[in-house]
């Protein structure tokens, strides 16, 4: 009851209302704060019968527009489209004289939804936090407020934060906790004003107050740093000693922290459990069986891994998941689940894979089950937040514009799944302590095939734009530079290559990169892709493979070399895999464009429906974004297309395993 007031009330009406279905079959919105493809929005225009496409690239628009819709409309069929333009000073009137003509206008902004608001700061938050923001608005009935007033009002009553409450050390340890484990999506003009606030409490002058509250991996160092400090002084009756010889810090700031705070040890506890934090080697210290304190000890693996499973499956709650979720909370979930599963495929404990796959099983019913909602209104997403890989590129693009950097590599790992990665993170960072590596996650493209995700990330499209080439990789070298050079980027600075995985990584890259002249390279791995193809010791096979290969040392002799000509580096994967058991391989000869083991693609819905009526476990995922005649069949749960009780690792369908990969930053550590 309360969910449908909330809604009632909510700043999507005045919106919605202009969306009568059967009015106009073309609506032109000025749309410059992304109003219309927030992820609600989205979701609930699509209830009502309207597609959503953007105007940016004319010729792309042009396209889509022409073989989509002009022709449903040329044979008498209704559909409605909505066209928006969301660029900054939007203008209706620079779009083509054919669509001004046939379509309504209308426009939305932030300005005439929250008028009491500053412009300026509200923009840049969120769409996520509008919710609040509006219920805020109408709870306090704000008068006018300039920009530092409306930067308190959105802190205390959508962040919760009071920052001229703020005074004491366990209190702003608690805040910086909250912001940077529960990932508080705080933006720059955010962040800065609690900067200016916390340097101005003479309780805080020993802090690094600006990089704390801007960096988590310089937070999450200045932890790492303190908690010997804390371990120690549990041997002296809780005191801290004046100095520790040989022992210094990196990161600026007093040296006891409140680790022992009921309101901070629980963090420190999963942040030690999610591997944020590295336990210590402390032989010396007598700790109680069950206390908290234990996951930041070093411990014998068997002992440590123990521990960890068993606090990862409390901190794997489906429960905190519904279909009201938004995709930041699933990737949020996905990554802890990831942490889980990397230590689940390396323990031979039976109890810990049998717990484990009856809860994945609850865990991807749900989520199957949410793609069907919210899948679609992930794709025109704005890219400043990269929430599906198509968005990578673009993403990219504009830190390049921002001239935020000059040379930038994206290195793709084919079929690296995210607790894949977890594997590859701890053996690298062990490899070379000086890098950073900020994680991250996204969306792959559904079916989570190479041929569609792949060539969606180096074009910077959804894959209806490039039917032609949907069943094959041969195109994503022609793709990669279009794209940049569409962003003025000569296509001489520009590099493609794919193959890499075996051999001497850095000769490689001085045979085909040029670090003086070359700005962007695109970079595939396809050493994954090949062991899962060839695996038949199932995911934890998969991750033995993954291990030795790692411990070769292709992966950091390459980021080594791109680090060292200074390229700023991305990580990312098309899609991941899962291990599967089959339940009976479909006899349709030359139907299927695509037989793969988890995912079947047909040329027309009847030819589908025909397969599908005879395998239970088989669902037909509606074709977002996919070009016409392209029509997925997928295999749910655990289940594949091969011969009964066969089990295979594979990719194709939209388990979280597949679906939700890995999207890491690397940097060099500054002292």
């Amino acid at each position: 009851m309360l969910e449908k007031e909330v809604n009632v009330n909510s700043w999507r009406n005045s919106i919605l209302k202009e969306f009568i279905p059967n009015v106009s079959k073309l609506t032109l919105v000025s749309d410059p704060d992304s109003l219309l493809t927030e992820e609600k929005m989205a979701i609930e225009l699509r209830k009502r019968g309207f597609d959503l496409i953007e105007y940016s690239d004319p010729v792309e628009f042009r396209y889509a527009y022409e073989s989509q819709y002009r022709t449903i409309w040329d044979s008498g069929k209704q559909t409605d489209l909505v066209v928006i333009l969301r660029l900054q000073n939007a203008d209706l009137s620079a779009m083509p004289y054919d669509l001004l003509q046939a379509g309504r206008k209308l426009s939305f902004s932030l300005g005439e939804i929250f008028p009491h608001l500053s412009y300026p700061v509200i923009e840049q938050i969120d769409r996520s936090l509008l919710d609040s923001l509006f219920e805020a608005q109408n709870k306090t009935s704000p008068d006018r407020m300039g920009d530092n007033a409306t930067k308190d009002f959105i802190l205390r009553h959508v962040f919760k934060v009071a920052a001229e409450l703020i005074s004491t050390d366990v209190e702003l340890l608690r805040f910086l906790l909250r912001l940077h484990y529960g990932k508080l999506s705080i933006p720059s003009i955010l962040s800065d004003r609690l900067v200016d606030i916390f340097k101005n409490n003479a309780s805080f002058k020993e802090w690094d107050i600006s990089r704390l509250i801007t960096d988590a991996e310089h937070f999450f160092l200045f932890i790492q740093e303190r908690w010997p400090i804390y371990l120690e002084s549990l041997k002296h009756n809780g005191t801290i000693q004046d100095a520790f010889p040989g022992y210094t810090f990196k990161t600026q700031g007093p040296a006891k922290l409140p680790f022992n705070h009921q309101d901070i040890r629980v963090y420190i506890d999963n942040l030690f459990v999610e591997r944020k934090l590295i336990p210590v080697d402390f032989p010396d210290i007598d700790v109680e069986k069950d206390s908290w304190i234990l996951s930041g000890i070093k411990a014998d693996k068997s002992d440590d891994d123990d521990i960890r499973i068993s606090r990862l499956f409390e901190l794997v709650k489906t429960d905190e998941l519904s279909m009201e979720s938004r995709y930041t909370e699933w990737i949020t979930f996905a990554m802890k689940w990831a942490e889980l599963s990397a230590l689940i495929h390396t323990t031979d404990k039976t109890e810990y894979h049998n717990r484990y796959y009856e809860l994945s099983q609850r865990v991807n019913d749900l989520f199957a089950n949410w793609l069907k909602i919210h899948y679609a209104s992930l794709i025109n997403l704005p890219p400043s937040i990269p929430a599906m890989l198509h968005h990578v590129t673009r993403y990219l693009a504009r830190y390049v514009e921002d001239k935020k950097c000059h040379k930038i590599a994206l290195v793709l790992i084919d079929g690296l799944s995210l607790d894949q990665w977890i594997t590859v993170r701890n053996i690298i960072q062990k490899q070379n302590r000086d890098i950073i590596l900020r994680e991250s996650a996204t969306f792959s493209w559904i079916p989570t095939l190479t041929s569609v995700s792949r060539q969606a990330l180096f074009s910077g499209k959804a894959p209806f734009y490039f039917p032609s080439s949907i069943h094959s990789t041969n195109s994503e070298e022609k793709l990669w530079k279009q794209f940049w050079q569409g962003y003025n980027i000569p296509k001489q600075d520009i590099a493609y290559i794919r193959g890499l995985g075996d051999g001497n990584a850095e000769t490689t890259m001085e045979d085909f990169i040029n670090p003086e002249q070359t700005k962007i390279a695109g970079l595939v791995i396809d050493k994954i892709d090949k062991i899962m193809h060839g695996m038949q010791l199932g995911a934890a096979g998969m991750h033995n493979q993954i291990n030795q290969w790692c411990q070769n040392e292709y992966l950091i002799s390459l980021l080594n070399y791109l680090i060292s000509h200074n390229y700023e580096i991305w990580i990312t994967s098309d899609h991941g895999n899962i291990e599967s058991v089959g339940k009976g391989c479909p006899l349709e000869g030359a139907i299927a464009d695509n037989r793969g083991e988890r995912v079947r693609i047909y040329p027309t819905p009847e030819l589908r429906s025909r397969v599908s009526s005879n395998f239970s476990f088989a669902y037909e995922w509606q074709p977002s974004g996919l070009p016409d005649n392209y029509y997925p069949l997928i295999a749910t749960g655990n289940d594949a297309f091969i011969r009964e009780g066969l089990s295979v690792v594979s990719h194709g369908g939209i388990s979280i395993e597949e679906v939700i990969v890995p999207l890491i930053k690397i940097e060099r550590k500054i002292d």
